[in-house]
């Protein structure tokens, strides 16, 4: 799992920072050990982009990349820096978002020529998002099962969020 370092599309008002962001991706995988958390992104100065992230992976000898993304993301992927390069170098696994259909994914997919290079996530559609799970933090409100509960209570105690 790799933290952003600084994200290039947007900024989020209420970031609490790459170090506390990649402090509670470290503890969202500690409990699997499948799951380890990279630095790649938080270490690199400037923004973040995928396709680089994605390069740096490959060439550490990681094979058979496998991207993870909403629907919401995949949708805008053509406005991303270098997409072709992404859908190259990793295969897209995509998770179903409320308001986009498979259809307006696809369509963005055949324009990258990435058709057979993804995948729709066959899972429950959350109306979670990274957002959403900020917002619950700020009112003061549960993140169990929102977050890994090692996470809840490192935003808990330290009130991340909630200034």
């Amino acid at each position: 799992m790799v933290p952003t370092g600084q994200a290039p599309h947007k900024r989020i008002l209420d970031d609490p920072g790459a170090e506390l962001r990649l402090a509670m991706t470290r503890l969202a995988t500690t409990e699997d050990e499948r799951f380890v958390a990279s630095t790649l992104e938080v270490d690199r100065d400037g923004p973040s982009y995928t396709y680089e992230t994605l390069e740096q992976l490959a060439e550490q000898g990681d094979e058979g990349l496998v991207f993870v993304m909403g629907a919401d993301a995949a949708v805008v992927l053509e406005s991303w820096r270098n997409p072709e390069r992404v859908v190259e170098l990793a295969r897209l696994a995509i998770a179903r978002r409320a308001g986009i259909s498979e259809a307006e994914v696809a369509s963005v997919l055949r324009s990258l020529g990435a058709e057979e290079r993804c995948e729709m996530l066959e899972m429950p559609e959350f109306g979670i998002s990274s957002s959403a799970a900020r917002a619950r933090a700020k009112a003061g409100r549960p993140l169990r099962y929102v977050v890994p509960e090692p996470v809840a209570r490192f935003i808990e105690e330290r009130g991340i969020y909630s200034r």
